[in-house]
């Protein structure tokens, strides 16, 4: 039973002042599988962190249970000229794929260590991140099933769909590209695919 859960938001300069106090729980997340990430993965994670902190509007939320950190989740408006939608595996409309640096807010990292995890902390942890965000969609990537299946399961419980599967970079695993419509009449909020 969880004692009281706490999300703490960080927007404009803070996240990057943050990542030491939440880079413990990834570590500890990433480790596990199917990820089995080790030193130099982390290393890339901090890179890219640093860099995704640099971007206008980014938000990171952090949960703690007391003092201890539990979880985090952050993302950022994709930019206007992102090249999110161009490694999935088929073409999707234009007027889908058209970004202008506030239509879609992407998640980039929704993690919650193991003891916290079926207690809707990761569901707090979206709701805190989306909040008061003025965007059409949010989007995200998830490793397939089965390796992740009880996080496909909760997005797909949360309104989520499938885009098509995303290749980001040769090295990198397979992920389902995801896509929560947030603007009533869209494709994927009448439960079709975009």
């Amino acid at each position: 039973m969880l004692s009281e859960v706490t999300y703490e938001r960080y927007e404009g300069r803070d996240p990057t002042d943050r990542l030491d106090t939440f880079l413990p729980a990834y570590v500890e997340v990433y480790a596990e599988p199917p990820y089995g990430e080790g030193p130099s993965d982390v290393r890339q994670f901090i890179d890219h962190y640093l860099l995704h902190a640099e971007r206008p509007r980014i938000r990171l939320v952090i949960a703690r249970e007391g003092e201890e950190v539990i979880g985090f989740t952050y993302g950022y408006h994709l930019p206007a000229h992102t090249g999110w939608w161009g490694n999935l595996d088929r073409p999707l409309p234009a007027d889908f794929t058209h970004e202008d640096g506030t239509r879609t807010w992407v998640i980039l990292e929704l993690a919650v260590r193991k003891p916290w995890r079926r207690q809707g902390v990761a569901a707090a942890l979206h709701t805190a991140l989306l909040d008061g965000l003025d965007v059409e969609r949010v989007t995200l990537t998830v490793r397939p099933e089965p390796e992740a299946a009880a996080a496909q399961a909760a997005y797909e419980a949360w309104g989520y769909r499938e885009a098509g599967i995303s290749h980001p970079w040769e090295d990198a695993p397979f992920y389902r590209a995801m896509v929560l419509e947030l603007a009533p009449g869209s494709p994927v909020d009448q439960g079709q695919q975009p």
